[in-house]
């Protein structure tokens, strides 16, 4: 089984992270960044609180100076053991003292600042009182792309993430399906996950015969029966990166309908794949893999986008949707999973995890692709 390991990264990478994001505020027009616990916080300094309360934890930066993280008193000690604190300086507050007032004596006193879009509204409100004339935006309003684009260390953890997955599905199509309960299968999907290295399981969808029409049912109480279409989507955290994989199975021998629409979204799912490189617009991959079902009649029955990012979360941007006109750039991951879900009947949905290269794209998933037959 694979083993779970510390992601490799220094004070030094941080430090370079949280360059980057202060600089791309400044070329935004934003006079900062206060990034709050969560994704975004972890992904810049290394540091995720192991409470998150109502006391303000909030990293602040402004380029052209030391990064500043405003912590609780009582949380100073763990946050200063975090990878990237030697690349920033601690500000504490302890209780009864104004937290807003610490943070704005690190502000300008006006400005529009880019905010985590977890930070609680209670933080918020209390740095408009504290500073009335600053303004603010969203992380995912203002920059977008902040971490879509991996370095090398960082796609060796989604591939290995990616390898997790697609082991996990070679055991899982090796289990009964038939006169158990989807519950049953998705308890398997999480056993594996763990079994081979993620600390986190997000999601285990096990859609059988109408349920697979819903393409987010997760899973329930049905008894998986002869004759059904199951689609599996799962995935998680391994070592601090994202895995998300959908492989749509049946149980026993399918049906002629069934084998036809199973192959038209994997030629969907191939089309959407090799419309992948550098300087596309996001739009285009979900263009190439919608026009497929499109003309073959199915078009209303694929009722999502195409893709998401995935990262230090499994859906960030950038997403593969019309109207989304951001070019694809080489370390750029996501999903290409087109799907049909036909009322009532049954659906299919082909997914993986897609890396941009400089000359095209990689999967980071490579189990089959064809109908797999289980019992």
């Amino acid at each position: 089984m694979t083993g779970s390991t510390r992601a490799p990264f220094t004070a030094d990478d941080y430090r370079a992270r949280m360059d980057r994001a202060a600089r791309a505020a400044a070329d935004a027009g934003l006079a900062g960044l206060l990034v709050a616990p969560g994704p975004d916080l972890v992904w810049l300094t290394g540091y995720a609180p192991t409470a998150v309360t109502e006391r303000l934890t909030l990293l602040v930066l402004v380029q052209g100076r030391t990064p500043v993280l405003v912590v609780p008193t009582l949380e100073a000690p763990d946050a200063a053991q975090a990878v990237g604190a030697p690349a920033l300086a601690l500000r504490d507050w302890t209780d009864g003292k104004d937290p807003y007032a610490a943070t704005a004596a690190l502000l300008a006193g006006t400005g529009r600042f880019g905010i985590s879009d977890n930070a609680w509204a209670m933080h918020l409100l209390g740095l408009q009182r504290a500073l009335p004339d600053t303004e603010y935006a969203s992380l995912t309003d203002a920059l977008p792309m902040l971490r879509a684009v991996k370095d090398p260390a960082e796609l060796e953890l989604m591939a290995a993430a990616g390898a997790a997955a697609d082991a996990t599905f070679e055991e899982i199509r090796k289990v009964p399906f038939a006169g158990r309960r989807e519950s049953d299968v998705g308890a398997d999907l999480a056993d594996l996950l763990r079994q081979f290295g993620h600390s986190q399981v997000d999601f285990t969808i096990v859609a059988s015969g109408p349920n697979g029409a819903n393409p987010h049912h997760e899973v329930g109480e049905r008894v998986i029966e002869r004759g059904d279409m199951v689609v599996l989507d799962f995935g998680g955290l391994k070592d601090g990166y994202g895995s998300d994989t959908s492989r749509t199975v049946h149980v026993g021998d399918p049906t002629d309908e069934e084998r036809r629409v199973h192959d038209l979204v994997r030629e969907a799912q191939e089309a959407g794949f090799r419309a992948v490189r550098p300087g596309v617009a996001c739009q285009e991959v979900d263009r190439a893999a919608r026009a497929v079902i499109a003309e073959a009649g199915y078009g209303e029955y694929f009722i999502h986008r195409t893709g998401h990012g995935i990262g230090v979360t499994t859906h960030e941007p950038p997403y593969m949707i019309e109207g989304e006109r951001q070019p694809l750039v080489p370390g750029m991951c996501f999903s290409v999973e087109p799907g049909i879900y036909l009322p009532g009947r049954f659906g299919v949905r082909i997914e993986d995890i897609v890396t941009v290269t400089e000359d095209g794209g990689r999967r980071l998933n490579d189990t089959d692709r064809e109908m797999v037959i289980v019992d």
